[in-house]
């Protein structure tokens, strides 16, 4: 049996899945990791045989800059956070 993560599909397929979870918890949580998926699905793709380890490590390391690029780029433009001073209980 060949090994399934080395197959692109499969990677493919996670990405899948992972986006529909994000469906069910909205948030762009899962859609970055999903992006990550897709795109280490590519890069298992390109003809370098690559390990495990250094396969979770490069889709930990996309998944969490497509996290980032979601969250810049889906950001309110009225993004002010309230900073109080004094309490209102005085």
């Amino acid at each position: 049996m060949t090994d399934l993560w080395a197959q692109w599909w499969v990677w493919l397929g996670a990405a899948l899945v992972l986006a529909i979870l994000e469906t069910l918890a909205p948030g762009y949580i899962f859609l970055g990791i999903a992006l990550g998926a897709a795109i280490t699905a590519g890069v298992v793709a390109l003809p370098f045989n690559i390990g495990l380890p250094a396969l979770m490590a490069v889709f930990a390391v996309l998944s969490l800059i497509s996290w980032f690029a979601l969250r810049r780029a889906f950001k309110p433009a009225d993004d002010q956070t309230r900073i109080v001073h004094e309490d209102i209980n005085k």
